[in-house]
């Protein structure tokens, strides 16, 4: 059982020229991908919105996606924002900011 103060995670959608744009990649691929049920969507007036964190994981999952991503999509910024675990992972400092804070019980505290 979820307590109250935990918030449900937030579920990004973006569209096909969206994701292609993101990735470095044709939407035609996008398009096959979805064809092939690699990637969950949903349909919003008639229009493909596709689950970010479905396409994230495609994306990793394919060589060539990757390596597109990192030569024309979002992956050639990936080294400018200084990330060192480039697979959609926080820095450490904020994490062990934030393992700090809950220790010391300071999150969540509203009135």
């Amino acid at each position: 059982m979820t307590s109250s103060s935990e918030k449900p995670k937030e579920i990004v959608r973006v569209s096909i020229s969206e994701a292609a744009r993101l990735f470095g990649v044709n939407a035609q691929t996008i398009r096959r991908a979805i064809k092939a049920e690699e990637i969950t969507y949903v349909v919003v007036a008639g229009r493909y919105k596709i689950n970010f964190e479905s396409l994230v994981k495609w994306s990793q999952e394919k060589t060539t996606i990757q390596n597109k991503s990192n030569t024309h999509g979002i992956g050639q910024y990936v080294s400018k924002w200084k990330i060192n675990n480039k697979l959609y992972s926080p820095s450490r400092k904020s994490v062990a900011k934030k393992d700090a804070d809950a220790a010391k019980g300071v999150e969540g505290t509203k009135n």
